[in-house]
């Protein structure tokens, strides 16, 4: 009885629903960004070397890598028959070797070396000079791979690539399998449901009673720019995050975590949506575009270093929140209150607090959170600090209430103490609710649709308007 012949299966792409180079640049970025970014300028014209390069820089969590499960599937079923089953990439060889032994798969490998980068011609000449022409079946992705599917006996196609069509053309047998991405596992990726955080840029506007319509369109078209520079931000945050995300219970459903959509997809989308935002800043007003630059630079900085740094992150992410604030002011071109931006600030530090409390108690063991500086010990600080911010941001909103800009935009005093305890009322639940884990994991989109919070913020709202005798002037009386 013949000897079966052995399945070949390429990585990225087919045995995995990801790239290894990609992976490891990523990777590299969140470990070391200047060595990775010197590895990157130094050989980007010899990928072999890369990679090899990389592979050092960044050793990652082959056994956490998303797979194909119809690739893994067809494996298994091989393996079962008798046939031996190996992986050819271009991938550096330690990566490959580590993932077929991580899998169960043939020690056989082929992978580039770091002089010969393993890919079309030289992966068949190497599978040829192995197998034999028509030796071996072949399961690959990409038109590149045609060299390869020549050679072997049965092309195995992952997904949608129209070059094959000439592979059945000429009689070799040709199979489908699942693979490839959707549209609608991109538009999850850019996280439009975070957009919400953005009404942020209004408040300007509300608070210095601007209320028309030349002060609102340029902010709204400020919304659009930061929604789509946070949506950039978002994908470089989740491309770094990768490995802290696979090791999550739900953020491991993620776009790019779950191999849904490829990275280099996603590098092309954030580099297209950053290009947008500051495209639209530029044409509202300098001033605007310079808080966009602040915005995504501190947002950048956040996502490499400083959300792993413990308080660090807190205050960051406050002051992500408070520039929202000034892009409204600059966008709307509103002068903004001191008074606001020194209230504000806590208000978000108490919701940075609320942020971390929510992941720590939905957190399943004591260890530290992946990717962050925070256990679950650490509940009770974050829950001081948190308190720390109400009544910070209370103790501002009083002193505001009498100072001579309070006193000049809202007459009637009394009604803005009135106002501090629905307000009040809202920052403790909120705190209290991240304590108890009955938030989602960002409190801004939270209270965005939290009805009860919401109507506690109408509250204050109307208490506020009555107190700068709005209600009068709009409604008479």
């Amino acid at each position: 009885m013949a000897e079966a012949k052995p399945l070949v299966l390429d990585v990225d792409g087919t045995f995995l629903s990801t790239d290894l180079l990609f992976e490891t640049f990523w990777a590299g970025l969140g470990r070391d960004p200047f060595a990775t970014l010197g590895a990157v300028a130094r050989h980007f014209r010899q990928p072999a070397r890369l990679k090899a390069e990389l592979a050092a820089i960044a050793p990652l969590r082959l056994d956490l890598m998303p797979v194909n499960p119809a690739v893994a599937e067809l494996a298994l079923t091989s393996q079962s028959e008798g046939r031996e089953v190996c992986l050819a990439s271009a991938a550096d060889r330690s990566q490959v070797q580590a993932l077929a032994a991580d899998y169960g798969l043939s020690a056989r490998v082929f992978a580039s070396d770091g002089v010969t980068n393993l890919k079309g011609a030289h992966k068949a000449e190497a599978l040829v000079e192995a197998f034999g022409p028509s030796g071996f079946d072949y399961a690959g992705n990409e038109a590149v791979d045609m060299a390869v599917w020549a050679q072997s006996e049965n092309a195995l196609v992952v997904g949608d690539v129209p070059a094959t069509k000439a592979l059945a053309a000429q009689g070799k047998t040709v199979v489908s399998l699942p693979g490839g991405w959707r549209a609608g596992a991109l538009w999850k990726a850019i996280r439009p449901h975070q957009w919400v955080k953005n009404v942020l840029l209004i408040l300007p506007m509300i608070a210095a009673h601007r209320f028309d319509m030349m002060t609102l369109l340029p902010i709204l078209l400020g919304i659009v720019a930061f929604s789509a520079a946070a949506s950039s931000i978002y994908i470089v945050n989740d491309l770094l995050d990768l490995e802290a995300d696979r090791l999550h219970p739900t953020k491991c459903r993620r776009p790019f975590a779950s191999g849904a959509v490829p990275i280099r997809v996603g590098m092309v989308t954030g580099a297209g949506l950053a290009a947008l935002a500051l495209g639209l800043g530029a044409a509202l007003n300098w001033g605007f575009f310079g808080v966009a630059v602040i915005y995504m630079v501190t947002s950048l900085a956040y996502s490499l270093k400083l959300k792993r740094m413990r308080w660090v992150d807190i205050a960051t992410l406050a002051a992500l929140y408070t520039i929202r604030v000034v892009a409204g002011a600059a966008a709307g071109q509103v002068t903004v209150s001191v008074y606001m931006l020194i209230f504000i600030f806590p208000v978000f530090i108490a919701l940075g607090c609320v942020k971390r409390l929510t992941e720590l108690t939905l957190a399943t063991n004591d260890d530290r959170l992946p990717g962050r500086g925070y256990g679950r010990p650490d509940r009770g600080d974050l829950l001081n600090v948190g308190g720390l911010g109400v009544f910070g941001a209370l103790l501002i909103f009083f002193l505001y209430s009498i100072s001579d800009q309070g006193r000049a935009l809202y007459p009637d005093t009394w009604l803005m103490w009135v106002a501090m305890v629905p307000l009040g009322w809202w920052l403790i639940r909120m705190v209290a609710l991240g304590w108890f884990g009955k938030q989602d994991y960002d409190p801004i989109v939270f209270a965005l649709r939290d009805k009860l919070g919401l109507g506690i913020l109408m509250i204050t709202l109307s208490l506020m308007f009555w107190a700068a005798g709005l209600w009068a002037q709009w409604f008479g009386g």
